[in-house]
Order: C-alpha cells, then structure tokens, then sequence
C-alpha cells in the first residue's frame, strides 16, 4: 500500500482533484461535484459542473433555481433527474441552516440528503483538506484483490483502512487508488501485466493459478 501512494503513476488528475486545485477547494463545489460524480465518467461530470456553475455562482442561486433548468445543466451525468432535486435540496438547506457555508464535519455532512460516507469524506479531503479516507468502488476494489482488506462494503474498507494506514496517507489514498483503478487495476480485464503490485496481489496470484492449471 505504501509503495501505491508514495509512487504517483499516472499524471491525469481525477475530476475532483481538478476541481480542488482549480477552485482552491472550494467546498461547494467539491460537494456538488461529488454528487454529480457518481456512476459517471470524469469527463461527464466535469461538463454538467461547469455548465452548473457558469449559470448559478452559488448555494443561493442553486435553491432558488427551477428544477428544470438545474436538469438541463448536467444531464450529461448519470441519474440527472435525481441527482438536480438532490443539488437543488442539498444547496437549499446550505444557504439556510450554514449560511451558505458546508459544514467541516462527518456528522452535519452525513445529514445533508443524499450525502453518504464517501461523498462527505471526499468533501473532507478535496474541500478541506482535512485527513479523511472516501472509500469508492475503486478504492474498495483493489484494497481487497491486494489483500490490505477482506470486506463486504465501502463502508467496512473504510474502517479497516483508518485502523491500519497512517494518518498521513489519507489525504492521498484516494486520487492515487482511484487513477490507478480507472487506468490499471480496472473493474473487468485489469491490466495486469503492466502493475508494478502484482507480485502482492491476491486478484493475481489466484488468476496466475487458474491459468497454470489450465495448462497442465
């Protein structure tokens, strides 16, 4: 694991790492982005948020905005329908009860509608930058075929990753994992030949296996 996060491989930033240096981490923003992220490509989200925000600058503009045209703004992401009513409450209940402010805790992040552990700990590291590990179904993915975790969910892996992994790898864990999944280590056919952390990969060895098998 360490060898994954102190060699940064690929050099293409992930959607929200590009929003973080862009923005400066701007928290809002960081939000939003997270939510439009989900089961999209980067490049996806990447259009809707800025069509998004070229026409609302704002928490407040976002709550007052009709539904409608919030839809038209990033419906080159997955789920648009449901994610335009999530953005409009979500931005509704920011500009009320934070004055337009996100909360820079997992507790009020976890009440926003919508917001799940991931999402409020990717605000934590990209809007914050506060040390916090948002486990996605990349992270999940290849902790488990490296064997670093044994677990059912994103939920779990979290909790067993910050039991094991220094502090001050948080930040990190997630943009480097989740390069190297989108690149390599990839959900079907991953690239194996060509991973530097095959050797101590669980995935491998038992798909190594099954192949000397089949040649005996």
């Amino acid at each position: 694991m360490e060898y994954a996060l102190k060699n940064n491989t690929f050099s293409r930033s992930t959607a929200l790492e590009h929003l973080q240096k862009q923005e400066e981490g701007n928290p809002f923003k960081v939000l939003i982005g997270t939510i439009l992220s989900s089961r999209t490509r980067d490049e996806n989200t990447t259009n809707a948020l800025t069509k998004l925000f070229t026409k609302y600058k704002d928490s407040k503009e976002i709550a007052d905005a009709d539904i409608e045209d919030i839809k038209k703004a990033i419906s080159s992401v997955g789920f648009y329908n449901i994610k335009a009513k999530r953005i409009k409450e979500v931005s509704k209940i920011i500009n009320e009860q934070y004055q337009g402010k996100v909360p820079s805790n997992i507790k009020d992040l976890l009440d926003l509608p919508g917001v799940g552990r991931k999402t409020a700990n990717c605000v934590l590291v990209y809007g914050f930058e506060i040390p916090a590990i948002p486990v996605d179904t990349h992270v999940h993915r290849i902790c488990n075929r490296l064997g670093i975790v044994n677990t059912k969910d994103p939920d779990n892996t979290e909790e067993k990753l910050s039991e094991i992994l220094d502090k001050k790898y948080w930040i990190k864990l997630n943009s480097i994992i989740v390069r190297y999944g989108q690149n390599i280590c990839l959900p079907v056919k991953p690239q194996c030949n060509y991973c530097k952390l095959k050797e101590n990969c669980n995935y491998y060895k038992e798909k190594d296996s099954q192949v000397i098998v089949k040649s005996i």
